[in-house]
């Protein structure tokens, strides 16, 4: 029986890497590729640091997320099912939201290497995700 497997993805070396290990390694399995449209304050707000993006800016970064889906879609040789899924928020918030509210048998994730103060600081989706979810998670490097 096929499984469900989740990859977030953000156009990013690492993500297009675990997409490339799932890809082989799940050849039978369906995989679920996750954009997260991160929102806040600082990207859409001029006052509060932001790039002045405020009108559309929504609707380039799903056209954005759609566009990298079609460019990691062309990279992979595969028959197996893909579902494609755009949510916003917080990466490892929705990343754990979809698996708590999906079907998702495992997720594979990738990962950068970071000093300790690196991750202490500024903190690791991949690191969220593998210390939240309830289902195996394979970080690709």
């Amino acid at each position: 029986m096929p499984r469900r497997i989740l990859i977030p993805v953000d156009g990013s070396p690492q993500a297009s890497a675990a997409l490339a290990h799932a890809s082989e390694v799940h050849s039978e399995d369906e995989l679920v590729l996750l954009h997260v449209i991160e929102y806040s304050e600082s990207i859409t707000d001029p006052e509060r640091g932001g790039r002045k993006q405020a009108e559309g800016w929504y609707a380039k970064a799903q056209k954005d997320a759609e566009a990298l889906f079609e460019e990691l879609l062309a990279d992979i040789d595969r028959d197996g099912d893909i579902t494609t899924v755009i949510v916003d928020g917080s990466p490892s918030g929705e990343i754990i939201d979809y698996l708590d509210d999906h079907d998702i048998d495992q997720v594979v994730v990738g990962g950068r290497r970071r000093s300790p103060t690196g991750k202490a600081i500024f903190g690791s989706t991949a690191q969220e995700v593998t210390l939240s979810a309830d289902c195996p998670v394979t970080i690709v490097h």
